[in-house]
């Protein structure tokens, strides 16, 4: 016999786990599968980042032109393997339409208050649950060593100052006295107070840890095979642990969600970018603190008693093979800006998809082609940043309440 539940979520990641959380706590039914394990995908080895500040899209003027160069190094921090796949090619196109000035300037606000609604969860989560998943809000310093550079961040800081973002530039002893382990090769800084950032692994187990006290279901080593379909309604999900009756279906499988939502019909835009990252013994005197080796685009965060250095963004399809090069780089760039990184103890060598969409936008929302199925997909690299406000905006899609958020910029069918 099918199990039956109010709602079935798609996904243990942390979009998923936080829409069960937010379902559950409204006393739905709610069942989570998740083919793997929690927090097996991009919610696992991740930059751990709550980010908010730096809320420029990655379509942007420019970007197209400077990431010519990069695509053509496989070691530089932005590779588009070439390949004759017609997916890309669309994404590309679509991607190059949104590398237009008046499309970031729209895109600012409403990234700025999408992040801050769901740094407000965090803090609330935290304040109500004791979760052990080393959270804290110490803000987040960019590191330069050339001067284009800086002057490159600058400009950001100017044009974000217009929508009420606070950065503060620093000069070469502002930030040893902001971050005092750099090397003399670090010229100048820029510090943004609006980051938190924790072990995002901790983190979503943490929270279906919660999400199970209040009634939720986690059912892990559960593969989703396929659908059966009833007019404009999903009737049963076919999965390798039975079959699901669900008057409710979430689609929350980051990068998976494109395969899994094919069978239904549905195409939708989501790109697998690689990322890589390396985690490390942290050094006992090592602050409270997460950089970014700005010029060569590799994220340091202190995690509890690691260290993760995490970079790249490689557009090679569902490849999981490691490229040493894209690695040797990231060591190369840690031994240019921070001291003693070339004897850490590595602990842990990361690979993973994020979900990207051409915008940089995710997708939330209301299929127009099934009634009871909500899409909560490609968030491209802010999973953590956005999990929070877009698990409760699912629940109030859900509950049929008006929600937080104005949905318009996220419609699923926004690439039609």
């Amino acid at each position: 016999m099918p199990i039956k539940e109010d709602t079935l979520i798609i996904g243990g990641g942390v979009i998923g786990v936080c829409a069960a959380y937010f379902l559950a706590e409204q006393g739905r039914s709610v069942t989570l599968v998740e083919k793997n394990d929690l927090s097996s995908g991009s919610s696992y080895g991740n930059a751990g980042l709550i980010a908010i500040d730096h809320a420029i899209p990655m379509p942007a003027p420019g970007v197209l032109s400077q990431g010519l160069r990069w695509m053509l190094d496989s070691s530089g921090p932005f590779y588009i393997k070439p390949r004759l796949d017609p997916d890309l090619i669309r994404w590309l196109w679509r991607f190059r339409g949104a590398c237009k000035s008046e499309t970031v300037l729209r895109a600012i606000p409403i990234l700025l208050n999408f992040g801050q609604a769901s740094l407000d969860l965090y803090d609330q989560l935290h304040t109500r649950y004791v979760l052990d998943d080393g959270y804290h809000r110490k803000g987040r310093v960019f590191l330069y060593r050339t001067q284009a550079g800086l002057d490159h961040g600058a400009e950001d800081v100017d044009l974000l100052h217009e929508f009420g973002v606070t950065g503060h530039v620093l000069d070469a002893a502002a930030v040893r006295e902001k971050f005092p382990i750099v090397l003399p090769s670090v010229i100048g800084g820029i510090y943004y107070e609006n980051y938190a950032h924790f072990v995002p692994d901790r983190f979503v187990r943490e929270l279906a840890r919660v999400a199970e006290t209040l009634g939720a279901r986690i059912r892990t080593g559960t593969e989703v095979l396929g659908f059966e379909t009833s007019g404009k309604r999903i009737s049963k999900v076919n999965t390798t642990r039975g079959d699901f009756e669900a008057d409710e279906v979430v689609l929350a499988a980051g990068v998976w969600s494109a395969p899994i939502a094919r069978p239904l019909g549905l195409r939708l835009p989501i790109q697998a970018a690689k990322g890589y990252s390396i985690t490390a013994k942290r050094p006992p005197d090592y602050p409270e603190l997460p950089v970014q080796l700005a010029d060569d685009m590799v994220a340091v965060t202190p995690m509890a008693e690691f260290l993760r250095f995490s970079s790249t963004l490689e557009m090679s399809g569902l490849d999981m093979s490691i490229n040493q090069r894209r690695l040797a780089a990231s060591r190369e760039a840690m031994r240019t800006y921070l001291p003693g990184t070339e004897t850490l103890e590595e602990l842990e060598i990361w690979r993973g998809f994020r979900p990207m969409t051409p915008d940089d936008f995710p997708m939330i929302g209301r299929s127009s082609s099934f009634q009871n199925l909500t899409l909560a997909t490609g968030h491209s690299m802010a999973g953590m940043t956005q999990g929070p406000i877009t698990g409760k905006l699912v629940a109030q899609i859900i509950a049929g309440d008006t929600p937080d958020i104005d949905l318009a910029p996220f419609r699923p069918e926004r690439f039609s």
